[in-house]
Order: C-alpha cells, then sequence, then structure tokens
C-alpha cells in the first residue's frame, strides 16, 4: 500500500487498483515492485484485476507497463472479472482504443467471450453508438473480429446494432467486413476443394476399370466439397445422409479387398469418413462357438472399424443353410446390419456374384412389387426415398402390435414379415 496524507491528518491507503484506475504509474511501480504478487490481484468489488481497472480507464501507461513485466509472473491477458469480461473486453466497452490495440498486439483473444457469450466487438458495438466513435470498432475488426459470431441468445454484431439504435456508418462498417470474411472463406474453400478434386482424380487414375464406382466417388466428392462452398457463404446445410454402404461381387483375385483400402483412403480424403481405416473381417472374426460369443465378437470388430470401414469378406459365409437354421452367422450378420444407420462406420460386403445374391436380394423384389402395387405414382414421385424410411418405421409398428407381450423367441422379434409391409403402406399419407 501506498500512505498518502490527507489534509485533515489522517492517511488514506491506496491500493494497486487504485493506481491502476487513476494512471497513477509511479505508485503503481513502487507497488507492485514491493509486492509482485499483485500483478494480477483482483479487488473486491467484482474481481477486476489491474489490467482491467487500466484497460477499461485507458491509462496506456499502466496497461503497458503490466504487458512489459518482466518479473517471475505474467500478467494474466484473459482474466476474467465476475462477469467473465476479459481486460479486451472492459476497453472495447469503454470505448478504450489504445488501450485495446495494446492488449491485442500482445495477443489477447478477440474472440473471448463472457458468461452471456459476449464478445469484445459486440460490446464496442454498444458503446460506438453512445459515443458516435466507430474507431474502438475499426481497430477490432482490423484484428479479424468475427461479425458473425454469435452470444448466447444466438445475437451477432449487427443484431446488437438493431437492437440498440439504428446507426448507418456502423452498420455499413460492419456489413462490409463480413462480406470481406465470407469472401475470404470461399477463396480458401475453393483453394480447398480444388486440392482434394485434384488428389482424388490422381488416385482414381491409378484404378484400372471400375468406371460406375469412380462416378460414384466423383459425386460423392463433389458435393461435399460444394457443401463446403455453401457454408463458406453462410448457407445452412441439413444434416450429412447415410454412409454409403457398398457390396462388391466377384470371384477371388479381382482386387476387391484393394479396391476398399483406396477407397478408405478416398473418402477420408474427402470428409465423408474420419479415418482412412479398413477392417477386413471374415466368418471366423465374427461367428463365436457358443451362445453369446457372436454378438460380442461382432460388435468388437465394429467398434475397431469405427470412422471408416468394416471390409465383411465372402460375406455369404455368414447367411445360414437350409441344413442348419441355428447357425450363429445370422446373428453377426444382424448386429452389422443394426451398425449401418448410425453413420459411424461404412460397411462393404464383399464375395461370389451368385452367392452374394443370399444377402442383397434376398426379399427387394418381393417389396418392389409391393410398393409398386399398393401405392400411387403420385405418393412415389412426392416421397422418393423418404417412403422407404416410412414403410420401414409402420412395419416395425405392425410386428409390436402382432407380436404377444410375453413373446420372447428371439427371431419373431427380429423378423418383419410381409404383411407388416402391407399393413405399413396402408397408412402412407395420401
Amino acid at each position: 500500500m501506498v500512505r498518502i496524507k490527507q489534509s485533515s491528518g489522517s492517511e488514506k491507503r491506496t491500493t494497486i487498483h487504485d493506481c491502476a484506475q487513476s494512471g497513477d504509474i509511479d505508485g503503481f511501480e513502487k507497488l507492485l515492485q514491493d509486492n509482485p504478487s499483485l500483478l494480477n490481484e483482483r479487488n473486491a468489488i467484482i474481481l477486476q484485476t489491474p489490467l482491467h481497472l487500466s484497460a477499461s480507464n485507458n491509462k496506456t501507461e499502466i496497461v503497458k507497463f503490466l504487458l512489459e513485466w518482466k518479473g517471475y509472473d505474467k500478467v494474466d491477458l484473459e482474466a476474467k472479472n465476475m462477469y467473465g469480461e476479459t481486460p479486451l473486453h472492459v476497453a472495447a466497452e469503454n470505448g478504450c482504443n489504445e488501450a485495446a490495440r495494446l492488449l491485442l498486439d500482445h495477443g489477447a483473444l478477440v474472440e473471448a467471450k463472457t458468461k452471456y457469450g459476449m464478445t469484445p466487438l459486440m460490446l464496442s458495438v454498444c458503446h460506438s453508438i453512445r459515443a458516435e466513435d466507430c474507431s474502438i470498432v475499426e481497430t477490432l475488426l482490423k484484428n479479424n473480429a468475427d461479425c458473425d459470431a454469435r452470444d448466447d441468445e444466438g445475437m451477432n454484431p449487427v443484431d446488437h446494432l438493431s437492437k440498440i439504435q439504428e446507426n448507418v456508418k456502423l452498420r455499413d462498417l460492419l456489413l462490409s467486413h463480413q462480406q470481406e470474411r465470407q469472401d475470404k472463406k470461399l477463396l480458401e474453400a475453393c483453394r480447398k476443394q480444388k486440392e482434394k478434386i485434384n488428389a482424388l482424380e490422381k488416385e482414381l487414375s491409378n484404378i484400372v476399370g471400375l468406371d460406375e464406382l469412380k462416378m460414384q466417388l466423383r459425386k460423392w466428392a463433389k458435393g461435399l466439397l460444394l457443401n463446403e462452398r455453401r457454408k463458406a457463404v453462410g448457407l445452412e446445410i441439413g444434416t450429412a445422409g447415410k454412409l454409403p454402404h457398398m457390396a462388391f461381387l466377384g470371384n477371388p483375385g479381382t482386387g476387391k479387398t484393394m479396391v476398399a483400402r483406396i477407397l478408405g483412403r478416398l473418402l477420408h480424403g474427402v470428409g465423408i469418413l474420419q479415418t482412412d481405416n479398413v477392417k477386413e473381417v471374415q466368418r471366423t472374426d465374427l461367428v463365436g462357438e457358443h451362445v453369446g460369443d457372436t454378438g460380442y465378437k461382432t460388435r468388437k470388430m465394429i467398434k475397431k472399424a469405427e470412422g471408416g470401414i468394416l471390409f465383411v469378406d465372402e460375406a455369404y459365409r455368414l447367411m445360414p443353410k437350409d441344413t442348419c437354421p441355428s447357425d450363429f452367422g445370422l446373428e453377426a450378420l444382424e448386429e452389422i446390419m443394426s451398425c449401418m444407420d448410425n453413420g459411424k462406420v461404412l460397411v462393404i460386403f464383399a464375395g461370389y456374384n451368385e452367392a452374394m445374391q443370399r444377402i442383397i436380394s434376398s426379399n427387394e423384389d418381393v417389396i418392389a412389387e409391393l410398393i409398386e402395387r399398393v401405392t400411387t405414382e403420385k405418393q412415389r414421385m412426392q416421397m422418393n426415398g423418404g417412403l422407404v424410411d416410412i414403410m420401414l418405421n409402420n412395419a416395425k409398428g405392425n410386428l409390436d402390435l402382432r407380436l404377444s407381450d410375453d413373446c420372447a423367441d428371439r427371431d419373431e422379434l427380429l423378423t418383419i414379415k410381409l404383411e407388416d409391409f402391407e399393413a405399413a403402406l396402408r397408412f402412407l399419407p395420401q
């Protein structure tokens, strides 16, 4: 403390916070040199540090002294008061331009947020309207403050401007900067898009044949990368669709596994998959010898493939033969099928042409005929692929309604019958 003798003969203790607020550089230096632990000391009112108080009052000598302090401890640039405000926040809301510049030059976070999600730019907008001075806003914008950042109420700096009072000059300044940032994002998105497309084409050029697969890859890549452009210009993008599960048909030696590995790299490269991991499994990796083993083994393999590809070679071996209806392979297949809609793993079934048809086309012709017979052309055109989702949900509901409350038969609990699909289609919207 520094003791100051008042006219009455009494003494008043001046704290480091008093010096910071008043700009008493001599008193401030003496207090801090005598007791360096006061560097980030918080006051008893709203937990402000000396940097908060000097920045909010534009006492640049003290701000600079603190920022250049050579002691053992360093000044906390991001210290927060009881409202979650940093020194840059309080400088911005009080229009202390020089103090703000010093803070920014020393690395203060321009996008720091208060307890209510407010950025320094949002607070500077409020000050600029009151003071009819845009300089603090300009300083923050020059330091890449984000005009699209939103507080806890979902409002950005432009919204705050509209909420308080219309100011044409300030609005034009914010909107101009907002457009400039969008243009930069778009250019960066285009650059990244070009790099990824070039990398994709390079990989595809090394694959002989498989023209249909190549075309599909180009579609996925182009759609995903164009979505980056859409987001860059502020458009909202819906949730990603389901992963493109596949079946590779052909005899051994035709390169199915090699293509799966290349596919993993490509889909990861364009952002469809989180990793390029391809987990190759066969029946022996999935099917156990005892009840309960198969589900555990299969889920373990699915977990190892998460983010990438689960490549099921000779997948037809999971289908039970007529002579062995209790084969555990069906349980493994059901576990795999159950994970195909969660978006965590892409499944590729591989095997001989004829044998694989047992999995791929088990009942598709019957279902296709049922849809054609029961639905109208108008329904099919309006609903497109959504028709299948509704049909499956309704069929599951009919299955649940049809089964008795005490049903414990595993196959019955898992099997949707044709009658369930027929009932499901009767409840489609007209």
